[in-house]
C-alpha cells in the first residue's frame, strides 16, 4: 500500500491513476471536512490531457469555462498581445478555468467512486514517518492532535503542498522566497468581459497587475458569469500577507482605482466580490532531492512556484501519472520513486525559475520598459507582435506545453531577437 499525505488535486490525482494502475493507496488528509474553497484555477491542455485519462474532462468543462484567447493590457486599457488559446491554438485539449473548490469536488467524488469511501481519510496529520527494510511506519494525529495506531505502508507520497510537514522532515534550511509580491484574490458574478471566453493580464507588479479569468459559462438569459480575479503588487516592504486570510479591500483598491475602461470596471470588479483573500507570492529554490529511501515528494511539496503562467495544477498532475507509471514498472517503491524524481526534478526546476523571473506576463513588462508608463499610439514602433510571439512561445516551451506545430522559424525568431534593445529576456 502507498500512503499518500495531502488530499489536494496532486494527492487525488495520484490516487487515481494508481486504482488504474492496480496499485493500492490511502489518502490521508488533515481537513476534517472536504469543502469547496479557494478561488479560480486556469487548467491548461496539458493538464487536462491528464484529468481527461482520468475520466474528468466533461465534469470540468460543464462546471468550467473554456478560454478561447488570452489578452494583454498596459494599464491604460490598451490591448498590447492578444493570442488564441487551447483548442483555438491547435491544442487537442481545452484550457479551462474552473473554480478550484469545484475541481476538488470533482477529484473527491471521483475518488470515493472509484477507490471507494475508506480510500481517503479526513481529519488525519503526518508528524512523523519512520523507515525500515519492509516498509514504513507513519505516525498521525487526529484533528485534536490525538495520536492515534501507526500506519504501515510500502512507500510515502507527500502531496501535502507548499508547507509541507513531510518535506520539512526531510529538507533542512528549506524557506520559502518572498520577493515582496503580495497578491488578493477574489471571485465576482458580473456580465461577461469580451463574451466570456477571455484571460486577461492588465498592467505589471510595478504599477498594479490584475489577472482575470471566467470560471463558469456564461449564463444564457442574463450574460453573467463567475470571474476569477487576482491583484497583484510588488511593494518595498518585506512584510509578507497571510496565508489563505481575509483580505481588506483597503489595502490594494487605491492602486486601480481608476483602472476603468469601456470594456471593464476594474474598481467595481474587486468591490462587488463576495468574500477577497489575500496570499504572499512565494516560491521555494529548488530542492536537489525529492526522494529519501521510501518516501518522496509530489505536486506543491516538491516544487513550489510562483502562481503564474497557470502551471502549478498541471505540474501536479503530470507528477501523479508519472510516479504511478514508475511505480507500475518496478516493484521496489524506492527505485520507482527515484526513477519518478529523475524524469521530473529538473523539468519542474525550470519551471519554478522561470516563473519567477520571465513568466508570461513579462510581456507587460518589457511593453513597459520600452513606453514607459504612459499611453502608447504605435506599439510597433517599439516592439514587433512577433517579438511579443516569440516571448509567449518561450514561455510555453519552457513550461512543456507548446502549441503542436507552431514553432517559429529560426530566422524569424533571429530576427525578433536581434531587433530587441538591451534589457529584453535571453
Amino acid at each position: 500500500m502507498i500512503a499518500i499525505i495531502g488530499g489536494g488535486i496532486c494527492g487525488l490525482a495520484l490516487a487515481l491513476n494508481l486504482k488504474r494502475r492496480g496499485i493500492a493507496c490511502v489518502v490521508y488528509e488533515r481537513n476534517r471536512e472536504m469543502r469547496e474553497i479557494g478561488v479560480g484555477i486556469t487548467l491548461l491542455p496539458h493538464a487536462m490531457k491528464e484529468l481527461e485519462a482520468l475520466g474528468l474532462a466533461e465534469p470540468i468543462l460543464t462546471l468550467g469555462s473554456e478560454n478561447h484567447d488570452s489578452r494583454f493590457f498596459n494599464r491604460f486599457g490598451q490591448l498590447i498581445y492578444h493570442e488564441p488559446r487551447g483548442r483555438f491554438a491547435g491544442y487537442p485539449h481545452p484550457e479551462v478555468g474552473i473554480h478550484r473548490g469545484r475541481l476538488h469536488s470533482i477529484l473527491y467524488r471521483k475518488v470515493r467512486e472509484e477507490l471507494g469511501p475508506e480510500a481517503v481519510v479526513l481529519g488525519r496529520s503526518c508528524v512523523a514517518i519512520d523507515q525500515d527494510i519492509d516498509g514504513v511506519t507513519l505516525r498521525l494525529t487526529d484533528a485534536a492532535g490525538k495520536y492515534l495506531e501507526p500506519v504501515r505502508a510500502e512507500g510515502v507520497v507527500a502531496c501535502d503542498g507548499v508547507n509541507s510537514a513531510v518535506r520539512r522532515q526531510y529538507v533542512r534550511g528549506d524557506a520559502v522566497v518572498f520577493t515582496g509580491i503580495n497578491t488578493w484574490r477574489g471571485v465576482t458574478e458580473q456580465k461577461s468581459i469580451f463574451g466570456g471566453r477571455s484571460y486577461l493580464r492588465i498592467g505589471s507588479i510595478r504599477t498594479g497587475k490584475m489577472v482575470i479569468y471566467p470560471i463558469s459559462a456564461p449564463d444564457d438569459g442574463s450574460g453573467f458569469q463567475l470571474i476569477n480575479w487576482v491583484a497583484e503588487i510588488q511593494r518595498e516592504a518585506s512584510t509578507a500577507n497571510d496565508w489563505n486570510a481575509e483580505g481588506e479591500v483597503a489595502d490594494f483598491l487605491p492602486v486601480f482605482s481608476d483602472w476603468v475602461y469601456e470594456w471593464l470596471n476594474v474598481p467595481a470588479l474587486i468591490r462587488n466580490s463576495e468574500r477577497v483573500l489575500e496570499y504572499p507570492m512565494v516560491d521555494k529554490d529548488p530542492t536537489p532531492q525529492w526522494t529519501f529511501g521510501r518516501v518522496t515528494l509530489a505536486g506543491d511539496a516538491a516544487h513550489p512556484m510562483y502562481p503564474r503562467g497557470s502551471n502549478g495544477a498541471a505540474q501536479a498532475v503530470i507528477d501523479a501519472r508519472t510516479l504511478a507509471e514508475q511505480l507500475q514498472l518496478r516493484a521496489d517503491p524506492q527505485t520507482a520513486f527515484l526513477a519518478y524524481e529523475g524524469i521530473r526534478r529538473d523539468a519542474t526546476a525550470r519551471i519554478v525559475l522561470t516563473n519567477r523571473k520571465q513568466p508570461p506576463d513579462f510581456i507587460n513588462l518589457r511593453v513597459e520598459d520600452l513606453v514607459g508608463d504612459r499611453p502608447f499610439d504605435d506599439l510597433d514602433a517599439y516592439i514587433s507582435q512577433t517579438e511579443l510571439r516569440v516571448m509567449s512561445d518561450r514561455y510555453r516551451e519552457i513550461a512543456g506545453f507548446s502549441v503542436p506545430g507552431s514553432k517559429l522559424p529560426d530566422a524569424v525568431v533571429s530576427l525578433a531577437a536581434s531587433s530587441r534593445s538591451a534589457g529584453a529576456p535571453p
